[in-house]
């Protein structure tokens, strides 16, 4: 259990301190109005069915504490309470973010369900005779603030009944405990763990800080439903440390608010990404099937020469795994291998995973591009650019970027963009727009690597200006993918619905294993240095990222980790 110890602290007020009002978030909306989705079932209807619970995502607020605590070094933090919350639903928690943020968050509130069909809500083995939701035994105090600056914020912890948990934190500036009607605890067989996701405030002397949470298990079978509250503590948490709080649980099997096929296609038609690449793009993408039609060689170890694959992708070997014994590789012809290393951008189209996300409450549209060629790595040191001959190379490039639609609304919430081994989201009120709700996606020169905007961005040791270049700009080439796009998998939506192409189920490797002479090329690195900068040969395999010193051959689409699981930041 949380301690209920006070920490408060006090400013010293004098005639020469000014207070300034703290920024107040602003709401956010899209540049374009949502347009109505064709019908269906759940989808975009602002309730979602969880099983024993029904729940509603609440966006307006009512400022409850706000707190500025280095005096114009960071923004500060404001504490909201839902409001606006519809009759028979109840609070789960308090929401909180950064000032310098826009207001666009969100909170669950939950009502329980009353089924037409009794098994839809009891197969997972409910505790009979239980209610979903009670109202908590009591509050502990976590942590108390009173500042002459900040005035007094207090942080109460509901204290669930026996079998029910917690699922979020209370704000009030006030110290009497909150009433036990102002939220409900949910049945523990109905929860599942959730775990720290991003700090939102430290209190520098004080040992309190306060995390957003996502649940622990993530990914397109997963069940876990986040639930927008925020966790906080005044003892070290670690980033898998089971919580005092929980996230709620998607016991539908039906998924019933996630968009049939149609809505998928208008899904994509109104938020469909343009994809610009570098103006200097030597290595443009194609389709897959130009890829095969312009001599792409499927090779099998201990074999010569390679096979001719098939426009279709028919003769390849599928399923299994990547055990080594099939890999594919340009024309052995050098004209035509140098030709299919440009790529055809009048070919290319995004090809599309569909799949739920966190617990089906959203929906993650997966959009992945083929190059052909992944072009050599751009290294800086300093001030230093050095165009690398070979290192960074290898046929084939699988990248790709990520809608996330929140499916009570069919509202983008955020897109994700691959980043070589990582990547990062971004919530759609950072994010740049073009005809109408369109997100623009920029590709860098060479490594096809996805960011939000234009620039340079260093994959290395940013401290040290050392490693690789990502350039990324606006051009004359790129890819309207809510025109070009061909969907390939959506397994919710049940066998027959979508049919995959026969390359998607190829695991083996999309491109020879390379290996470099690493060696040779940063020893001419080192002799262009200056005396008094030059490192170790040692040191600088330390600064560079792994992939310099080789390439394996990659993978397709479904032998990556976000196939079924969450994307990786």
């Amino acid at each position: 259990m949380l301690g209920c110890e006070c920490f408060c602290w006090h400013d010293k007020h004098t005639d020469d301190d000014e207070f300034f009002p703290l920024p107040v978030p602003q709401p956010f909306s899209l540049p374009s109005p949502i347009p109505d989705w064709p019908s269906g079932q759940g989808f975009a209807t602002g309730k979602i069915n969880l099983g024993e619970l029904e729940v509603v995502k609440i966006t307006e607020f009512e400022s409850v504490w706000s707190c500025d605590l280095f005096r114009g070094k960071a923004k500060g933090v404001t504490f909201y309470k839902p409001v606006g919350i519809p009759d028979g639903f109840f609070c789960l928690g308090y929401y909180c973010q950064p000032n310098d943020h826009p207001l666009r968050g969100y909170v669950l509130a939950a009502r329980e369900r009353v089924a037409s069909i009794p098994e839809a809500c009891c197969d997972h083995g409910s505790v009979s005779g239980f209610p979903a939701l009670r109202k908590p035994v009591n509050y502990s105090l976590i942590w108390s603030s009173d500042s002459l600056r900040n005035g007094c914020g207090f942080f109460w912890l509901p204290n669930a009944p026996v079998g029910y948990k917690a699922m979020g934190i209370l704000v009030t500036d006030m110290p009497e405990e909150p009433s036990v009607d102002e939220v409900r605890c949910v049945r523990e067989d109905l929860t599942e763990t959730c775990e720290i996701k991003d700090a939102i405030l430290s209190v520098g002397a004080d040992p309190f800080q306060v995390w957003s949470t996502r649940p622990c298990k993530r990914g397109m079978f997963c069940k876990g439903v986040s639930v927008g509250t925020f966790f906080c503590s005044t003892y070290f948490v670690s980033e898998d440390e089971e919580l005092e709080i929980a996230c709620l649980k998607n016991l539908d099997p039906t998924l019933h608010a996630m968009p049939d096929l149609n809505q998928i296609h208008a899904l994509i038609k109104h938020y469909g990404a343009r994809v610009f690449f570098h103006p200097d793009e030597d290595y443009l993408p194609s389709s897959v099937q130009w890829f095969f039609k312009n001599g792409a060689l499927l090779c099998k170890d201990g074999m010569l020469k390679g096979e001719p694959i098939d426009y279709r992708g028919s003769n390849l070997p599928c399923g299994g795994k990547n055990d080594g014994a099939f890999w594919i590789d340009l024309p052995g012809d050098d004209r035509a291998r140098s030709n299919v290393k440009k790529g055809n951008l009048e070919s290319a189209e995004l090809y599309v995973h569909v799949k739920p996300a966190l617990g089906g409450t959203f929906t993650d549209v997966v959009m992945w591009i083929f190059c052909p060629f992944n072009g050599p790595a751009n290294l800086k040191i300093g001030l230093m650019n050095i165009q690398m001959n070979k290192l960074g190379q290898h046929v084939s490039d699988w990248e790709h970027f990520t809608l996330r639609i929140s499916n009570f609304t069919g509202e983008l919430w955020q897109v994700y963009f691959s980043q070589h081994s990582g990547g990062e989201w971004v919530d759609a009120s950072d994010l740049e727009y073009i005809e109408g709700n369109k997100p623009i996606v920029y590709s860098s020169k060479h490594g096809h690597a996805s960011f939000p905007h234009p620039g340079m961005y260093l994959q290395g040791s940013v401290k040290l200006g050392i490693g690789i270049r990502n350039d990324a700009a606006r051009s004359k080439y790129f890819v309207d993918s809510s025109t070009r796009y061909q969907i390939i998998a959506a397994e919710y939506l049940g066998d027959g619905v979508v049919t995959e192409p026969c390359w998607l189920n190829y695991m083996r490797e999309w491109g020879p294993t390379i290996v470099y002479d690493s060696r040779s090329e940063l020893d001419r690195i080192i002799n262009l240095l200056p005396f008094f900068v030059r490192f170790s040969v040692e040191n600088i395999f330390d600064l560079f990222p792994t992939e310099l010193y080789g390439e394996e051959g990659p993978t397709g689409p479904k032998e990556k980790d976000n196939w079924g699981g969450d994307e990786r930041c």
